[in-house]
């Protein structure tokens, strides 16, 4: 590929908590030479003005199912659609990421058979375009818990009880679940990820529910660990988080119902969590117009737990923890659209710097990609994204891509403002 020169009117690197001025990136193939007010222009090299736009980091969305298919037919969307349809979902996902600036997604796992390690390798073989993948291809859960999709075909038990023979991680007892553990490392998993709550979407069960035993939860991690293989766990409530944090989990997804004592532990202990605020923003500032998408079950739920969702918030924003970003699934939205997390963040007051050292170098650390992405400086892959609205002002400005680079290659890019698909 050669030589390519950035010339970017502002820079956010990464690593300061400061928009830079006129500022030159340097790139050799796929990686980043030099940063500075004026870098080399070896012979050849092709150079970008991006003076007109604000220069980032390329982004990245650590809470992503990217095997849905239309957030309208969420949860049977699990149930109905082929293998085949999955895949297809999966690589138009990591696709659209892409074009939105997002260049690394982590796919945090699947209910039946999941393709979306074969996506990540087309995708790293440079068969198809599409951001990294870092991927969990399925939930370790059990019967009848937010990660049993056939709870939507539950009115039929027969059906119900031969799809969940299609769930290769689902099922009980520790040694089940030791095994699980070793089937996800062995086809290629790059973490584990447990769902151990009840979940909202989900028809038949509760945020409340514990949906694993203990020797469960622990033969689970300590496998994972034997393996050098990190695990994190889908969980709201303060008690059972705490218990996953004196476990030894790595990493917590959602957390929204927790305490401060809670945060106090998961600070302590340095356990990161991805707090996915978007999928909750329509209670948390009681948007009717878009409460009145969801099903009339998650409705009622979110109505019900309203009051531990805005003081678990809270509490979260308040914190030291370490806070990821991540998307999730949200009603209304398509689960490309990962600029749609940083309009959460901004309208919830957390600060903008905060928010995109979270879809930078927190998520690369979250990931174990630090040595590679997730700032702006020599040595790192040219993951570089654009963005034509201030990012310190304007809450939907990850929604408008004005230009992306992965591993120093131009991708076509997308504004995805207003756009309900």
């Amino acid at each position: 590929m050669g030589y390519k020169k950035l010339l970017c009117g502002r820079l956010y690197d990464g690593i300061r908590d400061e928009i830079q001025e006129n500022r030159e990136i340097l790139i050799e193939d796929k990686t980043i030479l030099e940063v500075g007010a004026h870098t080399a222009t070896p012979q050849g090299c092709e150079v970008i003005d991006l003076t007109a736009l604000t220069v980032t980091p390329g982004m990245i969305d650590a809470h992503v199912h990217a095997a849905f298919f239309d957030w309208r037919e969420i949860p049977k969307d699990a149930v109905y659609y082929s293998d085949g349809m999955r895949a297809l979902a999966t690589a138009e996902c990591a696709r659209r990421a892409l074009a939105g600036g997002f260049t690394t997604i982590r796919h945090v796992g699947w209910f039946r058979e999941d393709y979306s390690l074969d996506v990540r390798r087309a995708i790293d073989a440079g068969f198809i375009d599409g951001a990294r993948m870092v991927v969990a291809p399925h939930f370790l859960c059990a019967p009848g818990s937010h990660g049993d999709s056939t709870q939507s075909i539950a009115t039929n038990p027969a059906l119900s009880r031969f799809m969940e023979q299609q769930y290769p991680t689902m099922g009980s007892g520790a040694e089940f679940f030791r095994d699980a553990v070793r089937h996800e490392v062995k086809i290629g998993a790059d973490f584990i990820k447990i769902m151990a709550t009840g979940g909202f979407f989900t028809p038949n069960d509760s945020p409340e529910d514990k949906q694993l035993a203990d020797d469960e939860l622990r033969a689970i991690i300590d496998t994972a660990h034997s393996l050098h293989t990190t695990v994190t766990a889908h969980a709201y409530t303060a008690e059972l988080v705490t218990t996953l944090a004196q476990m030894g989990i790595d990493g917590i997804e959602h957390a929204s119902m927790v305490d401060r004592n809670t945060i106090r532990l998961l600070e302590k202990r340095d356990i990161y969590v991805v707090p996915t605020f978007c999928p909750y923003d329509e209670i948390i500032l009681l948007d009717e117009e878009k409460l009145a998408q969801k099903s009339p079950e998650f409705q009622r739920k979110l109505r019900y737990y309203r009051e531990a969702l805005v003081e678990g918030r809270k509490a979260l924003i308040d914190s030291n923890l370490r806070l990821g970003y991540g998307t999730d699934l949200v009603v209304g939205y398509q689960n490309y659209e990962c600029g749609r997390e940083y309009s959460a963040w901004l309208r919830n007051g957390v600060s903008p710097y905060r928010a995109l050292r979270a879809a930078t170098a927190e998520n690369a650390r979250i990931l174990g990609l630090s040595d590679k992405i997730g700032t702006i400086e020599p040595g790192k892959l040219a993951d570089i994204s654009a963005w034509g609205r201030d990012l310190l002002t304007d809450d939907k400005a990850l929604l408008d891509c004005a230009f992306v680079m992965k591993e120093g290659q131009v991708y076509a890019h997308t504004c995805i403002l207003d756009n309900y698909r």
